[in-house]
């Protein structure tokens, strides 16, 4: 038969399929088969492979003492599930557990020997094979440890869709589900570790750090995600190192060289005990005792770093553990453990011989070399009290890993009790059918995993999330030294629950951290005061001051500076000064703010009442005038300077006095629309009146021999009718100022540490206007002044209005760079002082020679001076024109050849009442010589007339 030779060769291979795979394990056949992987060694020997003969399968060196607790933990769950009467009732539980020595190739070799077992069984040989030792499929894997690990053998194992539960891998790569199909934990991903680390770096304000991380799959994503984490919190990462187990000794010396001169004393490690192992010892060579350590879940508690012999460096170390769980029962399992009773356990043996330093008889004797000489371990019997000594293995006070393998190991028993009692029409599979639990397959348990949901015997709810993950929560522990016998305690200060909103998330009771390691008995007698260390790349900066940027330095390297004028921090390593409120500024030292004072010109200041008591003072003044020209009204020279133009002159003065008390006070809105518009009026409806009356005079002086016409055109009437034009220009210049633009008061913050409460003119144009039409009239009254100074003196004013405007006119002109180079309340005050010097010169210069010579010259307020100095004024005049006219006399008999020898006499007549050189009263007529001839003037005031003129 041509078949016959396939046949025996499939049955010799099914043989030895049955055994293939790492040579020591521990396994136990059972109805379903459970596979295991787990560092039972931290590592290999390194050992150089010339290829000169054939090449040998490396050895696992160093016994994990926890890696075995580990194990131990699954064979008791397994073992506790088989015991059950309500979970998998009839159905036996076994095992394949394989040691991984923390390499991948260890993993991959054991990992090879489920899938080639899964392939033979899957062939359906039973009629042809009659091996007693037939193992059937491994139906799920529970491990591996390390991330790196658990990676290559998940890119096997979801080949043949396998469904694996890891217990310590939590490398974030992992959570790829279209990469890693059949992958599951019981361990969060670090995804949330490097978060929770950069929030404990926050927490204690540190902002540069090493960063520390395995080079491996664990490592390198985890430190890519914490670099992420910083970068959002501003925190610098001074160092960036990769390490591993098999750095050569010049790389551990390199790296140990960068940490011990950097500035940064925190250091956080993504690393495993193994990795971490040579450069600790290297810190401890150079005794490098001034750093602090924050470590990941990997190492956090690793018997190979927690050694008395290492605190020195790493006491104090903050440390991130899985949430510890409680199982019942498993101390005494664990204690129960011996050679001769764990027959399916081949790493009994060796734990045994490394527990109690000696061999087993059956088993080679091994030597050990102790500085330099060579001994021999002593025999042992395989009996000897475990409890005795003091071993990791026995270390069940915070149970994590183990936990996590516990959980796992339930988990996949509760997927097989939900296939087991599944209802046909309720399933997960095609049509909603069920797996037959004899003939089931390593998919179908996958699917079962993935939909799991149950509740433990703890009462807590246990499902894998979207990304096949099982939630848990991280345990802040602090490295203490025991007082007792100076060994690591772990002391529990704090959690990060990864499902809490942030700000939450994160709890530490810094009063139970020790920096140093000391228990607290300790820290009380040797070091009384406890701060948390310092990692910052610049000292912190003072309230007051804010962090400033240093060329070519990062961040996190910074100087102090000054917070500016105006501008406060109240904390310490502000970023950024924060600038005072509008209504505030910043004290000396530049910590706070405080409220500015606030200034106007106010009535109580002195320059305020210094102000007032001068337009009051005006004001009295200018009442005084009124009532001197009211009460000598019929006196000449009161008449002479037109009365009722000089009552509205004095009006307006007085309306100017009081105009400049609207500046001062607390501007209010009606304030501010009120004091320019009644300025601008007072002033232009007093200099309307001077230039009426100034006018006036002229005109018919000028005229010779007044007309009817003047009289008509020149009276009250018209007087009047003049002013009110000039000033309802003004008005209206008001009017539309407050429609379009009104002004309003306004606070100034410009000022450092006072406000100046102001009024906002609304209009600059609007006001240049007003003030500009003010002074067009006064240049216009001045043209008219100076042109008539030299009319009578007791008669008009002209020569004083002339120094008024003078007056007036220096005074605005100063005003103007004044008003624009000042600010605040002395913006008012100038104003002020213009309206004030303008109206007291107009009012000395008018009235007060007027005034004088009412009260104290009453000799010269009489009719025959006023006639005196007309007619003085007349005989000016008429002096004048005799004299042109006698020079243009002779400069025409000049040019016609002289026809006479003299000029004839001139003579001037001026007559009122007709002929003759008496007046009607029978006085004589003043006479006057002057040159060769005689001139006579002849004057007669009639009371029309004069009224008329006055």
């Amino acid at each position: 038969m041509p078949f016959a030779p396939c046949y025996l060769l499939l049955l010799g291979c099914t043989c030895v399929m049955s055994t293939y795979g790492p040579h020591q394990r521990a396994q136990m056949t059972g109805d379903i088969l459970l596979g295991g992987l787990f560092p039972i060694h931290f590592g290999v020997a390194s050992k150089d492979q010339d290829l000169a003969a054939r090449p040998e399968s490396t050895q696992c060196v160093r016994f994990n003492f926890r890696g075995f607790r580990w194990l131990q933990t699954m064979i008791f769950a397994i073992e506790e599930i088989n015991n059950s009467s309500t979970l998998l009732p009839n159905i036996t539980l076994g095992y394949r557990i394989f040691d991984t020595c923390n390499t991948v190739s260890k993993a991959l070799e054991a990992t090879l020997s489920f899938v080639a077992q899964n392939k033979i069984d899957s062939l359906n040989l039973d009629e042809f094979c009659n091996c007693t030792d037939h193992i059937p499929s491994t139906i799920a894997v529970v491990g591996a440890a390390g991330s790196a690990v658990s990676t290559a053998v998940a890119n096997l194992l979801g080949l043949f869709y396998i469904p694996q539960i890891s217990y310590a891998s939590s490398s974030r790569l992992l959570s790829n589900k279209n990469q890693y199909k059949s992958f599951m934990r019981t361990i969060p991903s670090d995804e949330y570790q490097a978060t929770a680390m950069a929030e404990v770096i926050e927490y204690f304000q540190w902002n540069w750090v090493i960063a520390v991380a395995s080079d491996d799959d664990y490592g390198r994503p985890s430190i890519e995600k914490f670099e992420k984490e910083m970068e959002e919190r501003d925190i610098c990462i001074h160092l960036n190192e990769l390490i591993s187990q098999y750095m050569e000794d010049h790389e551990i010396q390199a790296l140990a060289d960068r940490i011990e001169n950097s500035s940064a004393k925190v250091i956080v490690v993504f690393a495993s005990g193994p990795d971490m192992e040579p450069l600790i010892k290297e810190m401890v060579r150079r005794n490098i005792t001034n750093r602090i350590w924050i470590a990941s879940e990997a190492w956090a508690s690793s018997s190979l770093i927690a050694k008395p012999e290492y605190l020195d460096v790493v006491a104090g170390a903050v440390g991130f553990a899985l949430k510890a769980g409680h199982i019942p029962e498993l101390k005494e399992f664990l204690q129960q453990v011996q050679p001769k009773k764990d027959g399916h356990n081949e790493f009994v043996r060796e734990f045994w011989e490394e527990t109690f330093n000696c061999y087993l008889k059956d088993r080679p004797r091994r030597q050990e070399s102790d500085n330099g000489s060579t001994s021999f371990r002593p025999l042992c019997t395989g009996e000897e009290d475990i409890t005795s000594v003091e071993t990791p293995y026995l270390d069940y006070t915070h149970l994590r890993i183990s936990y996590n393998v516990y959980v796992a190991v339930y988990a996949i028993a509760q997927a097989l009790q939900n296939i087991l009692t599944c209802t046909p029409g309720h399933g997960l599979f095609a049509n909603n059918s069920c797996a037959d639990i004899k003939k089931m397959e390593a998919w179908q348990v996958l699917k079962q995993l993935r939909h799991l949901k149950y509740t433990n015997s703890a009462g807590g709810k246990m499902n894998f999330d979207e990304k096949f993950d099982l939630g848990a929560n991280y345990t802040i522990i602090n490295w203490h030294r025991s007082a007792e016998d100076g060994s690591v305690v772990f002391e529990e200060v704090g959690y990060y629950n990864v499902y809490s909103k942030r700000g939450g998330k994160l709890v530490i009771d810094k009063t139970k951290i020790l920096w140093n390691g000391f228990s607290l008995e300790v820290s009380t007698k040797l070091f009384p005061i406890y701060q948390v260390p310092f990692s910052n790349c610049s000292e912190e900066c003072e309230p007051g001051t804010r962090k400033g940027i240093i060329d070519s330095m990062p961040t996190c390297c910074f100087e102090c500076s000054e917070c500016s004028d105006g501008e406060y921090s109240n904390h310490k390593d502000a970023s950024i000064c924060i600038k005072c409120p509008n209504n505030s500024w910043s004290s000396g030292n530049h910590t706070s703010c405080f409220l500015k004072e606030i200034e106007f010109l106010s009535w109580t200041e002195p320059f305020g009442i210094a102000l007032a008591i001068c337009a009051v003072l005006g004001v009295v003044l200018t009442a005084f005038v009124m009532g001197v020209f009211v009460k000598f009204r019929n006196t000449p020279i009161v008449k002479a300077t037109n009365r009722e133009l000089s009552y509205m002159l004095l009006f307006s003065l007085i309306c100017c006095f009081s105009s400049s008390l609207i500046f001062i006070g607390r501007p209010h809105d009606w304030m501010c629309r009120l004091r320019q518009p009644a300025f601008g009026v007072s002033f232009v409806l007093c200099i309307s009146c001077i230039l009426v009356k100034t006018n006036r005079v002229l005109l018919v002086f000028e005229a010779k021999i007044p007309t009817s016409f003047h009289r008509k055109w020149w009276g009250l009437n018209l007087q009047f009718l003049l002013v009110f034009l000039f000033t309802f220009v003004q008005v209206m210049i008001c009017v539309v100022w407050l429609y379009n633009a009104p002004p309003s008061s306004y606070m100034n913050h410009d000022i450092d540490e006072i406000i100046f409460i102001t009024c906002n003119e609304g209009s600059e144009m609007a006001l240049a206007f007003l003030i500009g039409y003010t002074c067009l009239l006064a240049a216009i009254c001045f043209f008219f002044a100076f042109k008539s100074r030299k009319l009578p003196e007791n008669f008009t004013e002209a020569k004083f209005i002339t120094f008024s405007m003078l007056i007036f006119f220096i005074v605005w002109i100063s005003f103007i760079p004044a008003y624009f180079s000042t600010y605040g309340k002395f913006v008012s005050a100038v104003e002020v002082i213009a309206i004030l010097a303008s109206s007291f010169g107009m009012l000395a210069c008018i009235f007060f020679n007027k005034v004088y010579i009412i009260l104290f010259k009453s000799s010269r307020n009489t009719i025959e001076e006023v006639r005196c100095s007309t007619a003085a004024h007349a005989f000016k005049v008429a002096a004048k024109a005799t004299l042109k006219q006698g020079t243009v006399s002779r400069k025409k008999s000049g040019s016609s050849g002289g026809s006479s020898a003299s000029s004839p006499s001139s003579s001037v007549s001026l007559k009122t009442n007709g002929d003759g050189g008496e007046t009607p009263s029978g006085r004589k007529k003043p006479r006057v010589s002057f040159g060769s001839g005689t001139v006579m003037l002849s004057l007669s005031f009639e009371e029309s007339r004069r009224g008329s003129l006055m």
